[in-house]
């Protein structure tokens, strides 16, 4: 479509092209006859109101003038907050996120605008308009990034929410850009913050980050809770983030294979005697560490090769569906292990054995967790399978693991994968083997050699 130079030329060649005077041209578009002449002549811009009223009068789709109107009416002079910021408004509703960021980084410019920039920002998070937030937080974050706010800690940890993804390659890039402000973050994020690390630290292996990470997450809330400093909103009461401290502590320290040291942090998640006076809420997940704790004193007694405390942990667990998915996990690791046969373990519980979101009384797993999981657990399945020497059943699982690895960018998960199909490729059949060189073609195409931070 050919379109004359500027809007005030698209306004008088559709004027000439349909035989249209002011007054009929105002009468049509609702902008008054005195305003259009202004407009026309260049003595004053057009506000957003009068831009979309002649747009659509036209016969143009919405939003169909604002590149132009970028340069023509809003940075033409100095930068009017009052059209700016509806202008920006505008652009996000719409969807037209190149004018956005055009509009934006022009604006910044002019430090003083970022605050505005900033709390425009937060409200298009609200609203949950997040690419067009996104956009605000990248310019203000670039602006300030020699400054110590707190405004500039909570862009890098609204464009850290937004980032995080099934790749688990995207989210180790983005726990990186974040973690160096999480200490300059406001109260009322900071423990929601460490969570969220705690938890992406552990569905990438990080073990050692995740202990470190739990011991200031669980000092920072023991001492505000001892210095009764619960005065601010966060998703959880305070106790939550003590108990969740301990627990990732645990997790950690089990993950490395110090059953006793996850037994002693399992011992300090338990023993709630120092909360005083506990909400329903706060007892509601008093409870629920409770029950984590006789679970994980189960399972770090059956790692430590006390097998015969299986039938007891799966007595414990199947009475508690969101406890089930975990346990299998541990359950067929410790079968690999210690050479354990759980067939009839596998049968009772196969409606678990698919992926599904994991959740508890208290809140929802992590997804990237429970990724982790699913992927480890369909790996140990083909493991516990060859090793009982049922090769096609135990390569199929295998290749499934390594499907879901290349799905959420697993490396460490496609490197095991692989390394295990290569040593019984030749007990699979042809579709098992034309599959995993499909497979392979895709893990070729991520190039996982070339950056691995978790091999």
């Amino acid at each position: 479509m050919k379109t004359t130079a500027t809007i005030r030329g698209e306004i008088t060649k559709f004027l000439q092209d349909n035989e249209l005077t002011l007054n009929q041209f105002a009468r049509i578009s609702g902008v008054n006859t005195g305003s259009l002449s202004s407009i026309l002549n260049g003595n004053r811009p057009m506000s957003m109101n009068q831009l979309d009223r002649i747009t659509s009068s036209i016969g143009y789709p919405e939003g169909f003038f604002y590149d132009r109107y970028i340069s023509e009416c809003i940075f033409h002079t100095t930068p009017d907050w009052r059209r700016l910021g509806v202008f920006l408004q505008r652009c996000a509703e719409l969807g037209k996120l190149d004018c956005l960021q055009k509009a934006a980084r022009l604006t910044m410019e002019n430090i003083s605008y970022a605050p505005l920039l900033f709390e425009l920002a937060e409200e298009l998070f609200n609203e949950e308009n997040y690419k067009a937030a996104v956009i605000l937080y990248e310019c203000v974050a670039e602006s300030e990034k020699f400054q110590h706010s707190e405004r500039l800690a909570l862009c890098h940890y609204r464009l850290f929410l937004q980032s995080l993804s099934d790749n688990q390659e995207t989210n180790w890039h983005a726990v990186v850009l974040f973690e160096p402000y999480i200490e300059r973050l406001d109260e009322v994020y900071q423990l929601d913050a460490y969570v969220k690390l705690i938890n992406i630290n552990g569905s990438l292996g990080q073990w050692n980050k995740v202990d470190l990470l739990a011991e200031k997450m669980g000092n920072k809330a023991m001492k505000r809770y001892r210095n009764k400093k619960n005065f601010f909103e966060s998703s959880q009461p305070l106790i939550f983030y003590i108990l969740y401290a301990y627990l990732s502590r645990e997790t950690s320290h089990g993950e490395q294979g110090d059953y006793e040291q996850a037994l002693y942090y399992t011992t300090l998640y338990e023993n709630t005697d120092w909360i005083i006076k506990p909400t329903e809420k706060e007892r509601k997940i008093m409870y629920q560490f409770r029950d984590w704790a006789e679970a994980n004193r189960y399972l770090y007694t059956l790692m430590s090769g006390e097998t015969d405390v299986l039938p007891r942990y799966i007595e414990y667990v199947e009475s508690r569906e969101d406890e089930i998915f975990v346990a299998l996990c541990n359950i067929i690791l410790a079968a690999n292990r210690y050479k354990l046969n759980v067939d009839h373990i596998i049968e009772r519980f196969r409606a678990y054995l698919e992926y599904r979101p994991q959740k508890n009384e208290i809140s929802e797993i992590s997804k990237h967790v429970t990724m982790n999981q699913y992927t480890r657990l369909l790996s140990e399945l083909g493991i516990y399978y060859l090793n009982s020497k049922q090769y096609d059943r135990g390569l199929k699982y295998i290749v499934d693991s390594l499907e879901y690895s290349i799905k959420i960018k697993s490396d460490r998960g496609m490197l095991r994968c692989m390394g295990i199909f290569e040593q019984f490729r030749h007990f699979s059949s042809e579709d098992i083997q034309g599959r995993y060189t499909e497979l392979i073609r895709d893990v070729q195409k991520l190039s996982v050699y070339a950056w691995s931070p978790l091999v």
